[in-house]
């Protein structure tokens, strides 16, 4: 079987190559030159336009957000996907997921969603957890695929749109989490207490875990460049995690403070290029005030 792979950005290089180490026959797309001269060198087949990545028997793809993957997987590149597989892997909204799924549909084509938590060394080294929803064929035809990208499948239902909500909703939990050691950080060194004790103690008491030892020391360093995710596409999460509220009719508390924390961020000269574990400078500069 022929694998495509659109979008080779941070993440889905890593990804892709994973599919490429297994051995898989790939052919790749991306609208820059650069990476796809990588992967070609290691194996891949290049694809000069998304239609003929489509095409393939199985195809992923990991864009940016919902304007790059509307364009990217317009109906004009589906006009080959008749009989194929699509898993969309992006952080990108219920809604265009929902439209997608039909489209693929009326294409003739298979369809579901997988987007994962990880950043890229954990993509590259195959360890993401992937969040598939989408009928239990596609399941089944992506799975040998999924599990050469990631660490756990994790199987979220039927609905395609499912997936992404639970992604958004995860985000969101980790946005709160970069605010919460921000904040606290700003409380305890405004009293002389070293950050690095502090959150050494958080993490090896009550807040084990990737997002208070990853973040936590991101914050204590001050390490927010280069970005492994930017302040840009951290408040386009906010942003999706606040529609997902809208639509369910959740009013969440913290979410309009969340706002103004990205909105200064991305204000500010030095942070708004900077990783989004940056949101917890606001804090620590007084920001807000």
């Amino acid at each position: 079987m022929t694998v495509g792979f659109l979008g080779l950005g941070s993440m889905g290089s890593g990804m892709a190559s994973r599919l490429v180490q297994g051995g898989h026959d790939v052919i790749v797309w991306n609208r820059s030159d650069g990476a796809v001269a990588e992967l070609v060198a290691r194996g891949a087949r290049a694809a000069t336009t998304p239609r003929e990545a489509l095409a393939a028997d199985v195809s992923f793809s990991m864009l940016a957000n919902d304007e790059a993957t509307g364009q990217v997987l317009a109906d004009e590149s589906l006009a080959d996907a008749a009989g194929t597989t699509h898993v969309s892997m992006a952080s990108i909204s219920p809604e265009l997921t929902t439209d997608l799924a039909d489209r693929f549909a009326e294409a003739g084509a298979s369809f579901a969603a997988a987007p994962v938590l990880g950043r890229p060394p954990v993509a590259a080294a195959g360890e993401l957890n992937i969040l598939f929803a989408g009928p239990r064929d596609v399941l089944e035809t992506a799975r040998p695929y999924l599990e050469l990208m990631g660490k756990r499948v994790w199987d979220l239902g039927v609905t395609p749109s499912q997936a992404n909500v639970v992604k958004i909703s995860v985000n969101y939990n980790l946005i709160h989490a970069m605010q919460a050691i921000g904040e606290s950080v700003a409380m305890v060194e405004r009293q002389g207490v070293d950050p690095g004790v502090f959150v050494d103690l958080l993490t090896s008491s009550l807040f084990g875990g990737v997002a208070y030892t990853g973040y936590g020391r991101e914050i204590v360093e001050r390490g927010y460049k280069p970005a492994g995710f930017t302040m840009e596409l951290g408040f386009k999460d906010l942003r999706l995690a606040e529609g997902v509220q809208r639509d369910g009719g959740v009013t969440a508390a913290t979410m309009p403070a969340l706002i103004a924390v990205f909105e200064a961020a991305l204000a500010d000269a030095d942070l708004r290029d900077a990783d989004w574990g940056g949101i917890a400078e606001v804090s620590r500069r007084d920001l807000l005030g």
